[in-house]
């Protein structure tokens, strides 16, 4: 599984890089034939001097594509959420390949 992660408008710090990459280590458990993992982190560009933080995953498997985008207040509650939206779409994917 090839792991790529992107930052938009800032530079992110290695406590951040490795959360990300530990929870990305248990898509492993959910399919066996990941190819590549895209993560961007960005800052929402708004008005507002709370900006989000917007995560998206983008995971390829051999022919299909999944994406999940999901903002809040953290990157850590952003991932998250979009992980578990990526894992569920995962796991619906494998039971209808199984059927």
């Amino acid at each position: 599984m090839n792991v790529n992660i992107q930052t938009v408008r800032f530079t992110a710090d290695v406590k951040l890089v490795d959360y990300v990459n530990k929870k990305l280590q248990k898509l492993n458990t959910f399919h066996d034939r990941i190819i590549k993992v895209d993560v961007y982190l960005k800052l929402d560009n708004v008005v507002h001097n709370i900006k989000d933080k917007i995560a998206e995953i983008r995971v390829q498997i051999p022919r299909y594509q999944f994406f999940v985008k999901s903002s809040s207040k953290s990157f850590e509650e952003s991932f998250d959420n979009a992980l578990e939206s990526l894992v569920n779409q995962v796991k619906r994917k494998k039971e209808k390949q199984a059927a």
